[in-house]
C-alpha cells in the first residue's frame, strides 16, 4: 500500500450562515422516497414495476434501456406511487411510499469471484449508478475499464458531514469494498482521507491500494482536484470516483448479500432553527427531513452544498448534504435600457487574486484556465486539466468570482462539445 499526501495549507474555508449542529445523529426514514438517475446526461430507461406494485428494499425498479443489466433500485421497501418519465422514456422519478414491514432484496454474491461477475453484481444490485466517471461525468458504460479509481473518504465542501463518522465500525466493509474495486482496474485504487488514523490496514489487496492524505480546506476534498493531481483523466483514460461510504456498502453487499441503504446526511442552512446530522437513505423526502428544523417563513429546499446545490424535493443520488435557504422576495425587473447599460453580454474578465488561485487548491493555474474556458479554447483548457473536472470541482471558483454559475455553465458546455467531437 502506497501513501501520498498534499500540502494542507492550500484551499479556502468559505463560510455560509447556518445554526450550529448541537444534537447527536438522528435516524430518519422518510415515508416517501424517489428513485432518480445520477446527475449527468439524461438516461433512457425501462421501468420494471408498475404503479401500485410493492417492492423490496434494494429491488430493481428500472434499468437502462440499452444496457438492461444496469439497474436502479428502491432505497426502501414500499409501494410504487408514481412513475414519471420524460420524453424519450428518460427517467424523471419513481416515487415510493414506505411499507413498514417490507423485505430486503438478496443477491447471490458467489458470482463476484471474478471481475466480470463483480461487475454484473454491482450493476444488478444498484451500486453501478453510484460510480462516476471522468471525463464528462455520468456513470461509466457497462463494460468500461478505468485507468484508476478514486475513493473519497473526505469532503471539504461547506456543511459536509465527516465521512469518518459514516465509516465508524465499518472498516472491514470498507476494506472488502476496496479490494473488490481492485478487480475492476489495472491501475491504482486511491483512498483519499483527512489527516489522522488510517481507515484501512496496510498491505491489503494486490498492492495497488494507495492512501492519500488531504488537507481540511476546500477543494482539497474535491474528487476532481484529487484526480487531476494523482492520475489525470484523458479521452482514452477514464477515471472513476466513488464515495467511501458507498465503497463500504459494496463491501457489506459482498459479505451479506444485501446492499445497505443507509446514508449519513448533514442538514444546514440560513433558513433553519437548528442544523442536524441524520442517518437516512438515498432519495429521501427533504420536506420530512427538515420539517422540525425549518424557521418560519418562505424557504427553498436544496440537495447539495451551498456551492453546488439545486432546488428539489428529494435527496439526490450522490448527495450527503441538504441546504435550506430563505426564499428571497421577487425583485422588480429593471427597465430594458438600464439592463442594457449595466449588464454585459460577454463574460467579465477574470482578475487574478490569491483567492482565485486557492479556489483550485493551487493545483491548476486558475486565471489562464478560466480565460481558456471563456474563450472556448478547448486544447488549452484540456492541457490545464479540464478532463478531470466536473461542475462541483469548479463551483468554489465560481463563488469567488461572483459569477453566479456562469463559470460552471462554461465548463459544462466545453465538456459537452469535446464529448460530441470525440464521439464523432
Amino acid at each position: 500500500m502506497i501513501r501520498a499526501g498534499f500540502g494542507s495549507a492550500a484551499g479556502l474555508s468559505p463560510r455560509f450562515p447556518s445554526p450550529p449542529d448541537m444534537s447527536g445523529i438522528a435516524e430518519v426514514l422518510t415515508e416517501e422516497a424517489a428513485v432518480q438517475t445520477p446527475v449527468g446526461p439524461s438516461l433512457h430507461v425501462t421501468p420494471l414495476v408498475n404503479e401500485g406494485d410493492v417492492v423490496r428494499q434494494g429491488a430493481a425498479v428500472a434499468c437502462l434501456r440499452h444496457a438492461p443489466d444496469v439497474c436502479f433500485v428502491a432505497p426502501l421497501a414500499g409501494r410504487v406511487a408514481r412513475i414519471s418519465l420524460l420524453p424519450g422514456r428518460k427517467l424523471s422519478e419513481i416515487v415510493l411510499f414506505r411499507e413498514a414491514e417490507g423485505d430486503v432484496e438478496r443477491h447471490d454474491c458467489k458470482v463476484a469471484k471474478t471481475a466480470g461477475g463483480l461487475r454484473r453484481l454491482m450493476q444488478s444490485s444498484g451500486v453501478w449508478p453510484w460510480l462516476r466517471r471522468r471525463p464528462f461525468g455520468g456513470m461509466p458504460a457497462p463494460h468500461e475499464k478505468p485507468a484508476a479509481i478514486v475513493v473519497m473518504a473526505t469532503d471539504t465542501r461547506p456543511f459536509a458531514p465527516d465521512p469518518r463518522r459514516a465509516l465508524e465500525g465499518r472498516e472491514d466493509d470498507l476494506t472488502r469494498g476496496l479490494i473488490a474495486l481492485e478487480q475492476l482496474t489495472d491501475g491504482p485504487v486511491m483512498l483519499c482521507q483527512q489527516a489522522g488514523p488510517e481507515l484501512i490496514e496496510p498491505g491489503i489487496g494486490e498492492g495497488r491500494i494507495r492512501v492519500v492524505t488531504c488537507g481540511p480546506r476546500h477543494p482539497q476534498g474535491s474528487a476532481g482536484i484529487r484526480i487531476h493531481q494523482l492520475f489525470p483523466a484523458g479521452l482514452d483514460t477514464p477515471i472513476w470516483d466513488l464515495h467511501a461510504e458507498d465503497a463500504a456498502a459494496l463491501g457489506a453487499l459482498l459479505e451479506t448479500g444485501s446492499l445497505p441503504m443507509r446514508r449519513l446526511v448533514h442538514i444546514a442552512g440560513a433558513a433553519l432553527r437548528d442544523a442536524q446530522t441524520v442517518w437516512t437513505h438515498p432519495g429521501a423526502d427533504l420536506r420530512q427531513l427538515t420539517q422540525r428544523l425549518v424557521s418560519p417563513g418562505p424557504h427553498i429546499l436544496t440537495s447539495g452544498s451551498p456551492l453546488d446545490w439545486h432546488a428539489t424535493r428529494w435527496l439526490a443520488p450522490r448527495h450527503r448534504q441538504v441546504t435550506v435557504v430563505p426564499r428571497e422576495a421577487t425583485r422588480q425587473r429593471p427597465h430594458w435600457l438600464v439592463a442594457a447599460l449595466t449588464q454585459s453580454a460577454t463574460p467579465r474578465p477574470a482578475i487574478p487574486t490569491a483567492a482565485l488561485t486557492q479556489a483550485f487548491g493551487g493545483a491548476i493555474p486558475a486565471t489562464p484556465f478560466i480565460r481558456a474556458l471563456s474563450a472556448g479554447d478547448d486544447e488549452t483548457a484540456m492541457a490545464f486539466g479540464l478532463l478531470s473536472l466536473l461542475e462541483e470541482d469548479v463551483a468554489l471558483a465560481d463563488y469567488v468570482l461572483g459569477e453566479g454559475g456562469q463559470f460552471v455553465a462554461q465548463l459544462r458546455r466545453m465538456l459537452d462539445r469535446i464529448k460530441t467531437e470525440f464521439a464523432a
